[in-house]
Formats: C-alpha cells, sequence, structure tokens
C-alpha cells in the first residue's frame, strides 16, 4: 500500500528507539523506501550500523557533515520525502518542534521540511502528562502535525500509563492514512461501535454481545479509502482500526458525549449496540443478597438517543448519517419504523437472532434502507460488508446524486 513513497525517519532517543528497527522493516515491507536520520541521543539505544543495515540507506546524523552537506543537504533532505514520520519523538524533540529552534539534524530537517510530519511520542508517563508538553501537544496539533499515540502500558521505567510508543503496524497503518489518495481523502467520518456498559453497582453492569467487530471493519475500509476516522468505541473484543482517532468510552453518556465532542464530521456511521437504558442510582457498593430472597430493585432511565440527536441537528449535522437496526423480528418494517423515527439518511437492518450467529460472529447479512427504499445483501463476511458500504459512502459524498454501485 505504499509502494513507492518515500519516509524520512527520524529515530529519537529512548527506549523506544528499539522499534524503529522493526519499523523499518515493515515499512519496507509495505512498499515504502526508508531513509534514516538517527539523532546524538538515538545512538545511545540503536547503533547507526542496524538502523542502515535494515533500511537498505545510508544513515544521517551531523548537521554539519560535510560530505552529506554535499551530497544532498538538509533543505533537500528535508523535502524529498512524501512523509516525515519521528519514531520515538521525545518531549525534547517535540518542545524544539512547538518552539522552532533547529539545532541539530533532527530539529533543522523537521523546521525546514515542507512535507506532513507524523509523530509517535514515547515518554515516561510523567513527561507526557506534563503541562508543558501537553502546551507543545497542543500548539504542534494546531500547526497541522500529526500523531499516532501515544499507548497506555508498562513503562521501561516500572510505571504504568500513558507514554508508550505505538506499535510499529499502527504507525504503519498511520503512515498509509497520512499519505491516503482514494476517494474519501479529506473527508472526516465519525464511527461509533461496540457495546456500552451501565453500572448497576462496582462489579455488575448491563450490557449486549456486540463484539465491535463489524464497526472496526468499516473503519479500517473507510481509512482505505483516504477517510480521517473518528472511532469512538464501547468496550470491545474486536481488534481496533489502526490509523484511526480512537476515543474509548464505557457507558452510553460517555458516547454521547464523545460523539458530540467529534463533530463536524462529513458522514457519521452509527454502528454501536447503544444500551436503551441505564440503572438511576447505580450502588457505590457491591448489591449483597439480604438471605430472605428479597430481590433489589432497580429503577431505569432512557440513554441519550444519539443517532436520533445527531440526524436532527441543525447546524453541526453530518451530510450522511447512517444507522444500524439489530431486530429479531420483522426486520424490514421495524428498520423502515427506526429509520423515520430517527430521521437518519440510510438504515442498515440485520437480524441478530440466536440462530443466526450474526450478534458476535464474523459474518453479517444486511438490509440498506434510504429514502429510496431497501435492498437486501447477501451474507457475507463483516470486512466485505463493511467495504460495500465504504465504497457507497464514497460515492455518496463524491455527488449525492450519484447511482450507488
Amino acid at each position: 500500500m505504499l509502494a513507492g513513497k518515500r519516509i524520512l525517519l527520524i529515530i529519537g532517543g529512548g527506549i523506544a528507539a528499539f522499534k524503529a528497527l522493526d519499523l523499518i522493516r515493515r515499512l519496507r515491507e509495505d512498499g515504502a523506501q526508508v531513509t534514516p536520520v538517527l539523532t546524538s541521543a538515538g545512538e545511545q539505544f540503536v547503533t547507526p550500523l542496524s538502523v542502515s543495515a535494515l533500511a537498505a540507506q545510508k544513515v544521517y546524523r551531523d548537521l554539519f557533515d560535510l560530505n552529506d552537506e554535499a551530497e544532498m543537504g538538509h533543505i533537500e533532505l528535508s523535502r524529498a520525502a512524501d512523509l516525515v514520520v519521528v519514531a520515538p519523538a521525545t518531549a525534547d524533540l517535540m518542545a524544539k518542534m512547538a518552539q522552532g529552534l533547529a539545532n541539530d539534524l533532527a530539529s533543522t530537517l523537521l523546521l525546514a521540511t515542507d512535507k506532513k510530519v507524523l509523530l509517535a511520542p514515547a515518554m515516561n508517563v510523567r513527561m507526557w502528562q506534563h503541562a508543558a508538553t501537553q502546551r507543545n501537544v497542543a500548539t504542534l496539533t494546531g500547526d497541522g502535525i500529526l500523531f499516532v499515540g501515544p499507548d497506555e502500558g508498562q513503562m521501561a521505567c516500572g510505571e504504568f500509563g500513558p507514554g508508550r510508543m505505538a506499535e510499529p503496524m499502527a504507525i504503519v497503518a498511520a503512515v498509509r492514512t497520512a499519505l491516503a489518495t482514494g476517494p474519501l481523502k479529506g473527508k472526516h467520518i465519525l464511527i461509533t461501535s461496540g457495546p456500552t456498559h451501565e453500572p448497576i453497582d462496582p462489579v455488575r453492569y448491563i450490557a449486549n454481545r456486540s463484539s465491535g467487530a463489524q464497526g472496526s471493519a468499516i473503519a479500517r475500509a473507510l481509512l482505505a479509502l483516504g477517510a480521517k476516522v473518528t472511532f469512538v468505541t464501547g468496550p470491545v473484543v474486536a481488534a481496533l482500526p489502526d490509523g484511526a482517532q480512537i476515543v474509548q468510552v464505557e457507558t452510553a453518556a460517555q458516547m454521547h458525549a464523545a460523539v458530540m465532542d467529534a463533530l463536524p464530521a462529513d458522514a457519521a456511521v452509527f454502528a454501536a449496540a447503544v444500551a436503551d437504558w441505564r440503572v438511576v442510582s447505580a450502588s457505590d457498593s457491591k448489591i449483597k443478597k439480604d438471605g430472605k430472597g428479597k430481590l433489589p430493585v432497580l429503577e431505569f432511565a432512557e440513554n441519550p438517543d444519539i443517532l436520533s440527536e445527531v440526524s436532527h441537528l441543525a447546524a453541526a449535522r453530518p451530510g450522511l448519517v447512517v444507522g444500524f437496526a439489530a431486530e429479531t423480528d420483522d426486520v424490514i418494517a421495524n428498520a423502515t419504523a427506526k429509520r423515520a423515527r430517527k430521521g437518519c439518511d440510510w438504515m442498515l437492518a440485520n437480524d441478530v437472532s440466536p440462530e443466526t450467529g450474526i450478534m458476535g460472529g464474523s459474518e453479517n447479512a444486511v438490509t440498506l434502507l434510504s429514502a429510496d427504499g431497501y435492498e437486501t445483501w447477501p451474507r457475507m463476511k463483516k470486512d466485505a460488508v463493511a467495504q460495500k458500504l465504504a465504497l457507497r459512502i464514497a460515492a455518496e459524498l463524491a455527488d449525492p446524486k450519484t447511482v450507488l454501485v
């Protein structure tokens, strides 16, 4: 997917630099040409020889190297690539970028480039959360710098939290997205996925059997067509889509807030199986049996109707709103009524009766309903459903009058 693309990879100083070696291999497997730049701090963790061997390219290290400047020069080096990737992007490098400093080869390249820049931050959790780093992130984001990660997990220092560099394949996916030239390039699409968990007490909750597989598949298909994807997901077992902006939530109220924060969008696909109700007053302590057979009484309230609210927005309504109707009886009739009630443009209906094996399974069988009627698609893998839907969305956003294929 990256055939012929030229990546300028800047390797910063940090224990995560070892992942840059695998990243080089993964990028080349995907067809990219990788030109490596190794900072003096990065050399403390990986050697120029190992970087050069994996990239099959010369490693650039010194701003004032006479031979390098004569052969190519830092200005040309900064502009010969299709994308500049910094992995790991240390707090120091990010601070230099935010302030426009250029006192070594890496920072000079980043200031001189006219190409997109993708950062994969890696640092101690306290460094990542420090107000100065967060100010720099905000500045860089405002400047159009792209980010992938950081992930949350165990640090080399023994602490736990956000700050781990994204895994190499996640960075490759972000590179693909940054360089995507498909029909949805420049379009922002919002997707919700998975179940929500509505707490009863600290150890119990109300949920459903949604795996999130269909939502993740739709996100991947849209990313492959060049879309920028914001992926709002409840607790899922399916793998999250690499390259999307991931927002993880648990409850319907949290999903509602995340969706509103993610707008505006060119299209929104509501594939999440949001719980209809929540417990009004979830207990702060585990509810115990009283030994007398008396059942606890739970009072319920309706959760926000995210699909309906977004469909009826006045100013920030996406140009295309797609809902899902998981039904067990009278699928077409119920989905048709739901589309009219919710006010969305398209509704994808499916039969999730236990005998179908669709909810939580690898296949789906959907019927797409619109103002023009409905059409039933044959049962197929969820990835295939996602690809078919993504192409329909691309055609619709390109021209609403386009005859869909």
